[in-house]
């Protein structure tokens, strides 16, 4: 006798970055395989599947289903739910829901895979050699991105009419380049313009400067090893010393240039695709002015397939940095970057595929056992953050520097792509053009606005403007608050805030706080001692300025210039701060490191990186953040020659050893450290080991910058209750 059983019907709904993988189809052959019925679609909050079947079969789908799905997705929330039998005939990939609200993490772009590298070079594949293929595992698709669902007519790519053979595979279930979005061939899709890649290839080994048109914009190249085509690049860029990212064609390369364990050469293979920051091996034939004053060196791999053929052409290191000029926003599209690059590049490599929005290249590093993002760009935004509390409608305008802006959905909040200072007219329209785009695409429509506390930031004047009800978050409190929500730290902590400024409650200039938080509620309790920046702006470029308002109040105005001492006397362009990083900068002057910074973080970064291989447990005095006692022993050091390693391995141990002093005192059992004085890879892993050891449970940064990128996020949190 046949028993019959009454079939089972399943919903699951999965959110986050699960568009432009794979998944349907991946669902559609498991589906097929398990003999069930029912359908999947793309839909506007993420992606939607309904199975129906004998139960063992549903339950197996649902287990392989978090098991074996694609790899590059990102499932942020999954919710599932049974329902009454619906009766399907089959199986089917229905089409996408366009009507619900727009929540779907959109994926970032992704570095070519293994197999569409294959076929670039595989003389028998119709793809050979053409520098835009791509599948469902990888390619453009936060650049390409017009509109939720991620469909093709939403793209820049929906004026490329598919070939029959590129329509086949498209629409074939069981292609890797089914739905893949950006999918063209030589026949049917974007084109190279400009220089040819031979051409540029002999501009490189020439000296010349490339701007070659990347995934996110443009970039300007030039052969690493020639030292005066490095510095001509700087020169016409106006970058006059800021560390320049490498791209290199192989881990064999990047090995022969610098230090590289497993987890760092994971991420430089990763479908994100960053530049990572490794420590550099000594000698070698790169220029020195590459990256003059950083303990690291940059380095990513080629992440598209132009990138590829031009490392084949060409196979050495090359500098590969924005395509800007500084404190300009990277340019986007043909006609603008000839005319906005065209005195300083010699060549240019360029397409017909139109970048819907500019997208920098990301930094990471690996710390403390895990991957801490710097720049958030490319490979890891628009992904949100998901929160615990669901949030009214926020959209958080962040700091001026490193600015990034983000949206506030439920209990997600979207990030934008790093933006960068809003120091020039041009900075402030990228802003003001990122705003709307983030808004745009989701069909936000804010609250309410949250910006910084500091009323001249550029973000804050266009909140102020907005119309929309505001709120003012404290620099140091949106730093924690971050840290805290991408660590989902639940209950009370110690949070440590560190970097060169915030504009304080109390009218000076914040940068080395401690505070109690829980939620909304932070109290200061502990600060770095008070000191005067001599000049005010003029201190943050001039370090010796720092060091000379401690020396005055430490030994009084023997031996510095009168000018200064006035200022500081009567309290005139002499503001006061708490600032970490500013003391870094008065240390790294007082030790001869270096007296003035022609980027932010130059003299802390030297400093760093005199340490060297050096391991020591000694510390100067730093009695409750009061750096009287510090500053006469690195005097003391100083004048009897001590060797500059042994001054700046003992400065950063005071540091830590005055953050286990206030962990202890107040007892909270989470410490988190927030700020861009964090970006110091020896502060951070020593700090948190010596934390650790004492039973402290240490919150670092991970997915969302320490320093102002992360503004946003925290403002988002702290804004929304």
């Amino acid at each position: 006798m046949t028993v019959q059983t009454t079939p089972v019907r399943l919903r699951v709904c999965l959110f986050g970055a699960v568009q432009g993988v794979g998944f349907r189809p991946f669902v559609y052959r498991l589906a097929r395989e398990l003999g069930l019925t029912g359908w999947v679609r793309n839909s506007t909050s993420g992606l939607t599947v309904e199975v129906e079947g004998p139960a063992e079969m549903v339950e197996a789908f649902e287990q392989r289903l978090e098991r074996e799905r694609p790899a590059a997705a990102v499932v942020l929330a999954r919710e599932a739910v049974r329902l009454a039998p619906a009766g399907f005939a089959s199986f089917e990939i229905r089409k996408s829901d366009p009507e619900q609200l727009k929540t779907a993490a959109i994926l970032p772009d992704l570095a070519t895979c293994e197999l569409c590298r294959a076929e670039l070079f595989d003389p028998a594949n119709r793809r050979y050699l053409y520098p835009f293929i791509n599948c469902t595992n990888c390619g453009p698709r936060h650049t390409i991105v017009l509109d939720i669902p991620y469909d093709r007519p939403n793209t820049t790519m929906r004026h490329f009419a598919l070939c029959p053979a590129c329509r086949q595979e498209y629409t074939d279930p069981g292609d890797r380049r089914f739905h893949a979005q950006p999918v063209a061939c030589p026949v049917c899709g974007p084109r190279l313009e400009g220089a040819t890649i031979r051409q540029a290839a002999q501009a490189l080994a020439e000296g010349g400067i490339v701007a070659l048109k990347g995934i996110g914009g443009f970039q300007l190249l030039v052969d690493a090893r020639q030292p005066e085509a490095v510095a001509r690049l700087r020169q016409r860029k106006h970058r006059e010393a800021k560390p320049f990212a490498l791209m290199m064609p192989s881990l064999e390369m990047v090995r022969r240039y610098c230090e590289l364990s497993p987890a760092e050469q994971r991420l430089l293979e990763s479908p994100a695709a960053p530049i990572v920051l490794l420590r550099r091996r000594g000698g070698g034939d790169l220029a020195e002015n590459v990256a003059p004053d950083s303990p690291y060196l940059g380095v990513m791999l080629p992440y598209s397939p132009l990138h590829h053929l031009l490392m084949a052409a060409f196979p050495f290191p090359v500098v590969a940095t924005s395509g800007n000029r500084s404190d300009e926003p990277i340019a986007i599209r043909n006609e603008e970057a000839q005319q906005r690059l065209c005195r300083i590049a010699d060549a240019f490599v360029m397409h017909d595929r139109p970048i819907a929005r500019p997208c920098d290249d990301s930094v990471v590093f690996w710390l403390r056992g895990r991957e801490s993002v710097l720049r958030r760009a490319r490979g890891y935004a628009p992904l949100p953050v998901r929160v615990r509390k669901e949030l009214p409608r926020v959209l958080a305008v962040g700091g001026h520097l490193k600015n990034t802006v983000a949206i506030a959905v439920g209990g997600q909040i979207y990030l934008s792509q790093h933006i960068g200072d809003l120091d020039t007219l041009e900075a402030r329209q990228a802003f003001e053009r990122a705003i709307e785009d983030l808004c745009r695409l989701y069909s936000f429509r804010p609250e309410l606005v949250a910006c910084d506390l500091h009323p001249d930031y550029a973000s804050t004047v266009w909140a102020l403007r907005s119309g929309l009800p505001l709120v003012a978050v404290q620099h140091h409190h949106a730093h924690a608050a971050a840290c805290a929500a991408e660590n989902d730290v639940q209950g009370p902590y110690l949070a440590v805030c560190w970097d060169g400024s915030g504009y304080g409650p109390d009218g000076t200039v914040w940068g080395g706080e401690f505070f109690v938080a829980e939620d909304n509620r932070f109290e200061r309790v502990a600060h770095l001692r008070p000191f005067r920046l001599p000049g005010g702006e003029a201190a943050v470029r001039e370090g010796w300025r720092s060091a000379a308002s401690l020396l005055w109040e430490v030994f009084g105005a023997r031996d510095l210039p009168p000018t200064i001492c006035r200022m500081l006397e009567r309290g005139i362009n002499a503001p006061v701060t708490t600032s970490v990083g500013r003391l870094f900068d008065a240390v790294a002057s007082l030790a001869a490191v270096a007296r003035q910074s022609r980027f932010e973080g130059q003299a802390a970064m030297r400093l760093e990186r005199e340490i060297g291989g050096l391991e020591t447990d000694e510390a100067y005095p730093l009695p409750d953040g009061d750096w009287e006692p510090l500053v006469r022993r690195v005097v003391e050091d100083v004048e009897a020659g001590c060797a500059k390693a042994w001054i700046a391995a003992r400065f950063h141990n005071a540091l830590v050893e005055w953050m286990i002093a206030v962990a202890l005192r107040y007892g909270l059992p989470q410490v988190v450290l927030s700020g861009g004085v964090f970006q110091n890879r020896y502060l951070v892993e020593r700090a948190a080991a010596r934390l650790e050891a004492r039973g402290f449970t240490v919150f670092t940064h991970q997915r969302v910058p320490p320093n102002d990128g992360g503004l946003a996020l925290g403002q988002a949190v702290l804004a929304g209750g």
